[in-house]
């Protein structure tokens, strides 16, 4: 899971945070603070993977705070959810990399798209080598070059999905015995989280290249065991 903290001075906006954070079961806010330097004192002497940042907040706003944490080398990515929609703070927050920019006030489907593509940056970089067609679905706007050769059509994934991640998952469902694999077990042949297997996992049962059962026979709690299917491999 990632470990999250919001820097927020508004407590009913914090609460928020919090309610849309909480629905997401690949988050978990770790901290939050009223102000940049409580932030910062702490992020100091603790990790953290992501921060949902304010800018106008008293003692140390979050410009500062940002701009503080990469001086220090202090790598955590940033969402930006503030009513400073100025062009020169806009431009200096994304000169500092921030993930995403949210403008005050936002619906709750912004904000999970701003997870979202979060969670899409950190798969796509947890690799040893990006594909121009990742770097593509990390940079949209990004034109195509005209003298390019297009790449053949590669099958659609949907967004929140990456492709090498989910050729990654059906390779180890393939290896899977006749009694089929736990997400536990295709989680620690992958190297992904469980939550990550776990929602690849479902899409391929949805798409009808893998099927799932309760296996009620295992002394203790039941677990479910995934099985691969045409075109990943028969059950014969």
């Amino acid at each position: 899971m990632y470990q999250t903290v919001i820097v927020e001075d508004d407590p009913t906006i914090s609460l928020l945070h919090r309610t849309f954070l909480a629905r997401d079961n690949r988050f978990t806010l770790a901290r939050a603070f009223p102000n940049g330097y409580e932030a910062l004192e702490w992020l100091r002497h603790h990790t953290a993977d992501l921060i949902i940042l304010d800018v106008y907040m008293p003692r140390m706003t979050g410009l500062d705070l940002l701009r503080a944490l990469r001086a220090e080398g202090i790598g955590i990515d940033a969402i930006m959810v503030t009513a400073a929609n100025d062009s020169k703070t806009v431009d200096a927050l994304l000169k500092l990399g921030v993930t995403d920019y949210l403008v005050k006030p936002f619906a709750a489907s912004r904000f999970q798209q701003a997870l979202d593509t979060f969670c899409q940056h950190r798969e796509t970089v947890s690799h040893d080598s990006v594909s121009q067609q990742e770097l593509d679905a990390l940079f949209p706007s990004s034109p195509a070059s005209p003298s390019a050769v297009p790449p053949p059509a590669a099958p659609s994934v949907p967004k929140g999905l990456q492709a090498r991640t989910l050729d990654r998952i059906r390779e180890c469902l393939r290896q899977a015995s006749r009694q089929g694999a736990t997400c536990e077990t295709i989680a620690e042949r992958s190297g992904f989280s469980t939550v990550t297997v776990r929602r690849y996992l479902t899409y391929l049962v949805e798409q009808g290249e893998a099927v799932s059962h309760v296996n009620y026979d295992t002394g203790g709690r039941p677990c479910m065991l995934y099985h691969p299917l045409s075109p990943l491999s028969p059950l014969s």
